[in-house]
C-alpha cells in the first residue's frame, strides 16, 4: 500500500483501469464503462460501479477487485457501492474497450441508439466479413450470442447492444 496521506481523483482512475472484467479479462471496468463514478474525501474513496446486468454473476468479484485496487493505491478506506441509475448501456463501452473486445475474438456492439441490431448481420470480428450467421441467442452469458463466420469458418461471440 502507498503511504500517501490523502489520495487524487486521479490516481483513482488509473489504478480502476488496471481491474479486468473477470468475464472479459482483456478490458478493464473504465473500459467497459462499469465504473460510474468516483468521490474522493481526503484518504477515503468511494467508487460507484453499475453492472452490465442486474444478474451478473461477475459483480462481488469486480466490487471487490475495485475496492483492492483503490486501496493498494493508497486510500485508506475504500466504499464500493453498485449503482443501477443510470443503467448500464453498451453506449458505455469506450473505444478502446471495442477495439480490445474485437482483438480478443468478441464481436463488440453496435450502438444501442442506431438501428435494432441484425443479429445476422454481425461482422466476423476476425476478418471483417458481414457472412455471418448466428448459431445460437445465447452464449456463455446473456449479454453475447455465438455466430458463425461463413468467409474464415471461425466462431465468434458477439456482444449485445444494450
Amino acid at each position: 500500500m502507498v503511504s500517501n496521506a490523502t489520495i487524487d481523483e486521479a490516481t483513482v482512475w488509473r489504478a480502476l483501469a488496471t481491474v479486468t472484467d473477470p468475464e472479459i479479462p482483456v478490458i478493464s471496468v473504465v473500459d467497459m464503462g462499469i465504473v460510474a463514478g468516483v468521490r474522493v474525501d481526503g484518504d477515503t474513496v468511494a467508487v460507484d460501479i453499475t453492472p452490465t446486468f442486474s444478474g451478473c454473476p461477475a459483480l462481488a468479484v469486480i466490487r471487490e477487485n475495485v475496492r483492492g485496487a483503490v486501496l493498494d493505491a493508497g486510500a485508506r478506506q475504500a466504499e464500493v457501492r453498485t449503482v443501477y441509475d443510470p443503467p448500464w448501456t453498451s453506449d458505455r463501452i469506450t473505444p478502446d474497450g471495442r477495439r480490445k473486445l474485437k482483438e480478443f475474438g468478441l464481436a463488440p456492439p453496435g450502438k444501442r441508439c442506431a438501428t435494432t441490431p441484425d443479429l445476422e448481420q454481425v461482422p466476423c470480428p476476425f476478418c471483417d466479413s458481414n457472412k455471418t450467421q448466428m448459431e445460437s441467442i445465447f452464449g456463455p452469458t446473456l449479454c453475447r450470442s455465438i455466430h458463425y463466420c461463413q468467409a474464415c469458418q471461425q466462431s465468434f461471440e458477439y456482444f449485445k447492444p444494450v
